[in-house]
């Protein structure tokens, strides 16, 4: 862990927030019909994907359907969750007036409710990136993710936690909004959850409806394969999510922070941890399009109501930036950051070894031993 204020005087953080903000205004300034018509064309093709899906869910008897019926599904649910869903409940086209495109309007294919998402993710994640102590996606109250989470033997189910987390992801994601973690401490009580708790009920069961009794009920005989279709859809989506969030958030040197060097925290140091805790993966223009571009997850925690098909335009200049005021600015390859983050896991769910003290050493002479 790194202080904010070991990394750039005073002044230059000041001048480096300006340049973050220079860069804002301009976006923001920009921003048109071809944000829109983007957005829309994702929109339509997402939704073309699910009709294509579950269409051929209905020749599920044919292997070759059912496969690409699981695919186009799959894909219609990572662009919903990522490209859509995660961008606009971030208010990323509020600016446009329109209602279909309003993060208070806009529902998702997934079950966590976008209430309780926009509280902990959109303010929570968000404005105690990376804080110690504020920011409960660091290890989601169930891992230990970075060193400084006092180790327990509890923990020794790391690699485990995380793995069950990776196959339910959305489920994971809905349940954080319980924060289980703090009712065992008596920080929150079960019933300061009431509300919270009604809203996933609900929204979990449109979501169970819609999925494994609606749409498998539609094909008759081929229900289970459609159930089984549906099922696998959702799994892939939730193994991509994971790896892409994960990757993001948690490989090796990406930092996090105490409470106390945040205090009082300044617009400028507010964008400097913002690029010291996060990391980027790199890929090609449909990669990005697929992770809805949280592949540059440095870019969306600076500018997290920006349209995120803005990230790749600003990724240079902002690595630029880094450069000259000699700032780390992670990025590398999926497979690089998911065995970085993997090798974390396992790494943290053993405690850390002591120091070991220095050896004691034996001055050197060159005098004879005396004869006997």
């Amino acid at each position: 862990m790194t202080g904010l204020q070991d990394r750039l005087t005073p002044e230059q953080i000041e001048e480096f927030g300006r340049d973050m903000d220079e860069i804002r205004q301009r976006i923001v300034a920009d921003l048109g019909k071809a944000d829109v018509d983007y957005i829309q064309t994702v929109i339509k093709t997402q939704r073309g994907l699910e009709i294509l899906g579950r269409g051929l869910l209905f020749a599920g008897f044919l292997p070759p359907a059912w496969l690409a019926g699981v695919s186009a599904l799959a894909v219609s649910k990572i662009l919903d969750n990522m490209e859509i869903g995660h961008n606009l409940l971030h208010g990323q086209y509020d600016w446009t007036r329109d209602p279909a495109l309003n993060s208070q309007n806009f529902d998702w294919d997934l079950v966590a409710p976008p209430q309780n998402w926009r509280h902990s993710h959109n303010y929570i994640h968000h404005t105690f990136t990376n804080v110690l102590g504020k920011d409960r996606d660091i290890g989601y109250g169930v891992l230990r993710i970075d060193p400084a989470q006092k180790w327990h033997p509890y923990y020794l189910g790391n690699p485990l936690y995380a793995t069950v987390i990776a196959f339910i992801f959305q489920w994971a994601i809905m349940l954080h909004d319980l924060e289980f973690d703090r009712i065992l401490t008596g920080e929150r009580t079960w019933s300061d959850t009431t509300e919270a708790r009604a809203r996933m009920l609900r929204k979990t069961a449109q979501q169970v409806g819609r999925d494994y009794l609606l749409f498998p009920i539609l094909t008759g005989p081929l229900a289970p394969l459609t159930f089984l279709g549906n099922a696998t859809a959702n799994l892939t989506r939730n193994l991509w999510a994971f790896s892409i969030i994960f990757c993001g958030h948690f490989p090796a040197n990406v930092e996090s922070f105490t409470e106390e060097e945040t205090q009082n925290e300044t617009r400028g140091q507010w964008y400097l941890r913002q690029i010291l805790g996060s990391a980027n993966l790199t890929g090609n223009t449909l990669f990005h399009i697929l992770t809805g571009n949280l592949s540059h997850q440095i870019e969306h925690h600076l500018f997290p109501d920006i349209p995120a098909r803005r990230y790749p335009h600003i990724a240079p200049e902002i690595q630029a930036i880094c450069r000259r005021y000699g700032l780390p600015y992670h990025t590398g390859p999926l497979h690089k950051q998911l065995l970085s983050v993997a090798k974390k896991i396992i790494k943290l769910a053993l405690p850390a070894r002591p120091a070991r003290p220095p050896a004691a050493t034996t001055p050197k002479t060159n005098q004879k031993p005396e004869a006997a």
